[in-house]
């Protein structure tokens, strides 16, 4: 996935801005990584990728370049959305049903979003994931 990102940055590297040094490369660098990532992991719940790297990357490249730079994140955005969407979903237990969170709700329902592979929890329940490694080392 990272080539998404790897690509946008490579787009626009040479427009970012000189006075920000390497400064603003590796913060345009890691924009990217962190949206595409968020993307991957929490698709469904990100509604605008493109305007949040836009709005996240855009203090770094001068105002003549600005149209240009948000053309070029929601295309790739939207090609990384686009392939994502033609991926077989992956996480189905040893059943055969999709993988849940391991949270419950607040009415007492388990949680239907995607679970992280890591730790089993969705990005919404990482909290409890935390609390239960507190709790491991305590004992």
């Amino acid at each position: 996935m990272y080539q998404f990102s790897r690509a946008i940055y490579r787009e626009l590297a040479h427009e970012i801005d000189g006075d920000a040094g390497r400064n603003g490369h590796e913060a345009v660098l890691k924009s990217c990584e962190e949206t595409i990532e968020r993307l991957v992991t929490d698709r469904h719940y990100f509604a605008r990728p493109a305007r949040t790297l836009f709005n996240d990357i855009r203090v770094h490249f001068p105002m003549r370049a600005q149209a240009r730079v948000f053309r070029v994140v929601s295309a790739y955005l939207a090609a990384a959305d686009e392939w994502l969407a033609r991926q077989p979903r992956q996480g189905y237990d040893a059943s055969g049903n999709p993988m849940q969170c391991r949270a419950t709700t607040r009415r007492g329902t388990a949680c239907q979003r995607d679970p992280l592979p890591h730790n089993g929890y969705c990005p919404s329940h990482q909290h409890l994931a935390e609390t239960e490694e507190a709790e491991l080392v305590a004992a």
